[in-house]
């Protein structure tokens, strides 16, 4: 149109001299080349593809090694590996419970997740999801996380049946419940009433004084009561009877140790958690007093018992069992000094709460720590202007003896140290029970080994005993004779000149005779009933001989 004559007219005359037809072709040309290798390369596209991997393998092979770490990933249950991020409250008397009752009393930090374990004093249980307010019923005894399946958790009860009945103790576990759903811990009369209740995650058992209500004829009014003597048995079971007299109140004499066998403990390094499943690397087998010990690359620690609800923000540096005897070698780095230090210590607790191995310095590090009874390293120096020397192997049980835990310990060398390597480690046990040394009692085998006068036949026959044939053994008239002779002790040596003397070798004799009269007997000798009268003993060079 004529407007567009009209503004293409308009148009500088320096945009219109910055086209180059001759570039415009040459682009036109390339794009056109590049259609055709296409075309090409689909044509023939096995050979293509062929070729694309090699490239890739060239391209990115040298120099551009993974970064990343491939792992295989186990089926996780959310519920399992989900972090405490909430804290549950709890308002026992008017029965409400749930994570935003601040005002009311803290009880134990949890999930969303979480089913809930409500126990009242009535004897009812339930189990129920965590909420944020939630109703469960008043007079609450307990609150706690359930975990499903736990059957080392031990609930110790003692209770009254009814509002006059007798009173009954038992111990149970809860492996399995329906949510929502209410069971007795009673026999669900009307006006029971639990006593006494305690939650035991090891199976700890107790003992508890009982106190009576003062009435007539009544003369012993309390007594212990030791839950260790009782057997776990399931939530429904009534128990064993206490008393039919009235109670007036269950005091704890003394904590008890658990009565269960030790727990295995993992760690899973994917999900920063202690668990009981096979899932981690194994930590040890714990019991209710044993505690794991914790310590981190700037040199914190910690000593706290277990627990399967523990949750680590990242991967320790060092996590084992702790060892209240075991001395643990420490090879660190002080930023203070600004030195390689060696030292070995007894750890103690802080009731669970942190502390330093070492000093607080920003710069400070741990290189080395074991609680093996023998620890080898090699210590790898730097260059010093331009000298350098040879890496050094020191044993770090000979190189410093133990100390306090706050000492600082020797230090390692006074060449400035670039690294220090483990090189061995080895774990002995004094509380092993030591084997037997069996060659240590048994008769010598060679005949130097043995004094004069003993030979290898009599050691042989001393060391057996004769068997008779079964058809002579109800023969009462055969003479039986049983010959025990003890091992002879070995002489002391004596000197060359000397001419020792064979010592006596005591031996036992035992005669059986019969007394009856029989011609396939023969009659005693006249000199042997002149030398031993009936029934006595002859002592004659050590020989005694005993006849019945």
């Amino acid at each position: 149109t004529e407007e567009d004559i009209a503004r293409l007219t308009e148009i500088k005359i320096k945009r219109i001299s910055k086209f180059d037809s001759a570039k415009a072709d040459d682009q036109i040309t390339s794009l056109e080349g590049k259609i055709a290798e296409v075309k090409g390369h689909l044509e023939n596209l096995v050979e293509y593809t062929i070729e694309y991997f090699k490239t890739l393998k060239k391209k990115y092979s040298a120099g551009r090694e993974r970064k990343t770490e491939i792992r295989n990933f186990d089926t996780v249950v959310a519920a399992k590996v989900a972090m405490a991020n909430a804290k549950l409250y709890v308002n026992r008397e008017e029965g409400f419970m749930g994570t935003s009752l601040k005002r009311d009393e803290f009880v134990c930090d949890c999930s969303d997740l979480d089913d809930i374990l409500v126990i009242r004093k009535d004897g009812t249980l339930v189990v129920t999801k965590v909420d944020s307010k939630k109703f469960v019923g008043k007079d609450i005894l307990y609150l706690g996380v359930y975990q499903k399946g736990d059957d080392r958790t031990v609930y110790n009860v003692i209770y009254r049946d009814g509002t006059k009945g007798a009173s009954f103790v038992k111990r149970f576990a809860m492996t399995g419940v329906t949510r929502d759903k209410e069971y007795h811990l009673t026999q669900g009369s009307k006006g029971s009433q639990i006593l006494y209740l305690s939650v035991n995650p090891n199976g700890e058992a107790e003992t508890v004084t009982v106190h009576l209500r003062v009435i007539a004829n009544l003369k012993k009014l309390k007594w212990d009561l030791d839950f260790a003597e009782l057997s776990v048995r399931s939530r429904s079971a009534r128990g064993n009877t206490v008393t039919k007299n009235s109670i007036k109140k269950v005091e704890l004499k003394s904590e008890g140790v658990s009565t269960l066998a030790a727990r295995k403990l993992w760690f899973d390094e994917a999900v920063l958690k202690i668990n009981d499943q096979d899932r981690g690397r194994l930590l040890g087998a714990f019991r209710g007093e044993d505690r794991l010990l914790q310590v981190e690359k700037s040199g914190r620690y910690r000593i706290f018992i277990p627990e399967l609800t523990t949750h680590f923000d990242e991967a320790p540096y060092f996590l084992a069992k702790w060892d209240a005897e075991a001395p643990y070698a420490i090879v660190y780095y002080d930023g203070e000094r600004e030195k390689h230090m060696v030292k070995r210590c007894i750890l103690e607790p802080k009731n669970d709460q942190w502390d330093y191995l070492i000093s607080d310095h920003a710069q400070s590090e741990v290189q080395v720590l074991s609680a093996a009874n023998h620890v080898e390293v090699s210590v790898h120096f730097r260059k010093v202007k331009g000298k350098e020397k040879e890496a050094e192997t020191l044993h770090l049980q000979e190189f410093i003896s133990v100390k306090g835990w706050k000492a600082a310990g020797n230090q390692l060398s006074a060449w400035p140290v670039k690294q220090v390597l483990v090189l061995r480690e080895e774990w002995t046990s004094s509380n092993e029970p030591e084997a037997l040394d069996m060659e240590a009692v048994e008769a010598p085998s060679d005949e130097s080994d043995k004094p004069e006068g003993a030979s290898s036949q009599q050691s042989s026959e001393a060391a057996t005993y004769p068997t008779a044939p079964r058809e002579e053994a109800t023969d009462l008239d055969a003479e039986t004779v049983l010959e025990a002779q003890p091992i002879p002790a070995q002489p002391e040596p004596m000197a060359p000149a000397e001419n020792p003397k064979t010592p006596a070798v005591p031996s036992i004799t035992l005669e059986v005779v019969d007394l009856t009269t029989d011609a396939r007997s023969p009659e005693p000798s006249a000199a042997s009933t002149s030398e031993v009268e009936d029934g006595a003993d002859t002592e004659e060079d050590g020989q005694f001989t005993l006849r019945f």
